[in-house]
């Protein structure tokens, strides 16, 4: 909702990708080309299609529109307004719901006004420290789209893939013979009866 700093629509575009969701609106923006500023693709760093691809709308309700679970974001509860939840707490039975859910984000300075608030399903609030609990607009974007890709599966973490190529014969030898140069240089080895040890570490 009306974000006024190109850098956090640029970052948070990338926030989004990051996390595998591509569909960002940018609901009366302070500047109308604020998806081809510089500093908004320099923040986006190589998500340039979530800015491609980004609209741009006059009103939260053409934002919502076929939107079946819209959760507002905002620190503190609101009086009347609808139940708030930490994201993890929301997420789980929301994942299994089959919504099309949005997630709305507020103005940099002032967060989303009451109205605002009060059109949506759901209050999210991150939980953070009491004594200091505001976050970036693009933070926030980045800590609920990973709870809410954590909630719909998650993404495995790739094992690290060891190299399949075994050492040849000759690759063996020069190993051990530089083994053997080391172990000597270090006084680990006797030089004059290597043979007690060299042959324990080729098998």
């Amino acid at each position: 909702m009306q974000p006024s700093h190109a850098g956090n629509v640029g970052a948070a575009a990338r926030a989004m990708k990051v996390m595998g969701f591509a569909d960002l609106v940018l609901v009366a923006p302070r500047f109308a080309d604020v998806l081809q500023q510089p500093e908004t693709v320099s923040r986006a760093s190589g998500a340039a299609e979530i800015l491609a691809r980004a609209r741009v709308v006059p009103t939260l309700a053409e934002a919502l529109h076929g939107i079946t679970w819209a959760c507002a974001t905002a620190m503190t509860p609101r009086d009347f307004g609808p139940p708030t939840y930490a994201p993890r707490e929301h997420f789980q039975a929301l994942a299994r719901s089959g919504h099309h859910v949005a997630f709305v984000f507020g103005p940099e300075r002032t967060g989303l006004a009451n109205d605002d608030v009060y059109r949506c399903h759901a209050c999210i609030s991150v939980p953070t420290d009491p004594a200091y609990g505001s976050l970036n607009l693009a933070q926030a974007v980045q800590l609920v789209a990973y709870d809410w890709r954590q909630a719909l599966g998650g993404f495995a973490v790739a094992p690290r893939t060891p190299d399949a190529k075994m050492a040849d014969a000759a690759a063996m030898d020069g190993l051990l013979a530089h083994w053997q140069h080391t172990l000597v240089a270090i006084g680990f080895l006797d030089p004059a009866a290597p043979k007690k040890l060299m042959p324990r570490l080729r098998r």
